[in-house]
């Protein structure tokens, strides 16, 4: 059993990677329907909290059916980064994610994401602050290093553990090879194999198949993984990896119904959570992820791009469940 402090994930739990414009609440819907095992919000900047800007504040929402949940955050100062800790600690969520992977310039380039990778004594400061500053367990998303000189993962592991972190996602890549070239796990099996590590470790980047879920499981013996791009458009991912983790087997691909059915009820929570004017726009970067593969699609994505209101859209999806596709 796989277990964050108190929270149990069971034997080999999948989650779902935090994506800015993606893993908000509706995705995390449709993610959860499909049995994803641990969710993170969308990474909230520090300044943001401490601001009260409505677009930080607005990534807070969480709801009981999420659970366990985690809430993201970023920041280049640690000052800030104790007292958002200390904002998103109120909120109630499961745990604290401290965000040391993204890459994005804006961020990175801050001294924030990523870009704290070149620094592992303030990382492993602001970690200890920020552990203090809460009761809930404090996880930590990151990478290999900035880059290929600077691969200090199994010592910076160590030492993250040492102040208190009680889980940590690795992403297979540096910060200079952003999502570029292929994501290497090698230095992610090293830090699971230390004797030393007594914390979950979870492996992150290029997982798109059970087959290739089974592979790493068993090659790199990480306890979970976490998926971000390939669930985008595609939550199934999470119930194909189970099932053939669990079985061999590999389930059939979802049919367009049932895409149909998972884009539709991403699209009414999204009007739910957002309202028509923002939900409709903003469901807009998912349509071609959703229907990715279907011959003949495009007349309809063009049209659902296009529409400009929640009843535009539901019309073509009526449409689109007289078809035959």
């Amino acid at each position: 059993m796989v277990k964050i402090g108190d929270i149990a994930l069971g034997e080999f739990p999948l989650l779902l990677a935090p994506m800015e414009d993606v893993s908000d609440p509706p995705f995390r819907f449709v993610c959860k329907e499909q049995g994803v095992d641990l969710m993170y919000t969308e990474f909230v900047s520090s300044e943001g909290l401490i601001r009260d800007a409505a677009k930080s504040l607005q990534k807070l929402d969480i709801f009981e059916y999420e659970r366990p949940i985690g809430i993201q955050i970023f920041g280049s100062d640690i000052e800030s980064m104790v007292e958002a800790t200390k904002i998103a600690t109120q909120v109630n969520p499961d745990l604290i994610d401290i965000n040391y992977g993204c890459p994005v310039k804006k961020v990175a380039c801050k001294g924030a994401g990523a870009g704290i990778l070149t620094n592992p004594e303030k990382m492993v400061a602001m970690t200890k602050a920020i552990v203090e500053a809460t009761h809930l367990p404090v996880t930590v998303k990151t990478r290999l290093g900035w880059d290929e000189q600077t691969k200090n993962i199994v010592e910076v592991a160590e030492r993250l553990q040492d102040v208190g972190i009680k889980a940590l996602s690795i992403h297979g890549r540096t910060r200079v090879q952003m999502y570029k070239g292929e994501a290497d796990w090698t230095l992610i099996g090293k830090v699971k194999e230390n004797t030393r590590m007594h914390i979950p470790i979870f492996g992150n980047g290029d997982i798109d198949s059970p087959e290739k879920a089974q592979e790493y499981k068993n090659r790199f013996g990480i306890d979970g993984i976490m998926i971000g791009r390939a669930s985008i458009g595609y939550p199934w991912v999470f119930k194909e990896i189970k099932h053939f983790l669990n079985t061999g087997i590999r389930l059939e691909e979802p049919n367009f119904l049932e895409r149909l059915r998972v884009c539709k009820l991403h699209f009414d929570k999204s009007i739910e959570w957002k309202g028509e004017k923002v939900g409709v726009v903003e469901m807009r970067r998912h349509y071609a992820n959703y229907f990715k593969g279907i011959p003949h699609f495009k007349e309809y994505r063009t049209a659902l791009v296009g529409a400009n209101s929640a009843a535009e859209v539901d019309a073509i999806f009526s449409q689109l469940e007289k078809e035959i596709f």
